[in-house]
């Protein structure tokens, strides 16, 4: 039973992190991108972009994998051999096209960053 709910209670946490929950950007992935992005900013005030669009990369990648860990604990009846290489890769392919998605999206104006990364006046 506790394997079930430690399972579930991967799968919610990777759920709101995954890049298929539609409303968690707003909420959960691109406070914790920005979050990224300003402790980086502190080295460097040039690595706050870049280094916020690896802090929202890296959190849909954890989300997707604490998807598929929570997935296998509760669906899976019994014990199998786990591929962990290949869950890191199926985590990884999605959450990189997800991402290249939505910078596209931002690149062409569709989604506005002003909010997020005001001008600085010197």
């Amino acid at each position: 039973m506790s394997k079930k709910l430690r399972g579930g209670f991967f799968l919610v946490i990777g759920y709101l992190l995954s890049p298929l929950c539609w409303w968690n950007d707003l909420i959960f992935n691109l406070p914790i991108a920005y979050f990224f992005g300003y402790v980086c900013s502190l080295l460097s005030s040039d690595l706050r972009l870049p280094c916020s669009i690896l802090g929202y990369w890296l959190s849909n990648i954890a989300g997707i994998i604490l998807m598929q860990f929570g997935s296998v604990d509760v669906f899976q009846g019994q014990p199998k051999e786990r591929n962990l290489k290949k869950e890191l890769l199926t985590g990884l392919v999605s959450s990189t096209a997800y991402t290249v998605i939505i910078l596209a999206l931002m690149q062409f104006k569709i989604l506005e960053t002003t909010a997020l990364f005001p001008v600085k006046i010197m």
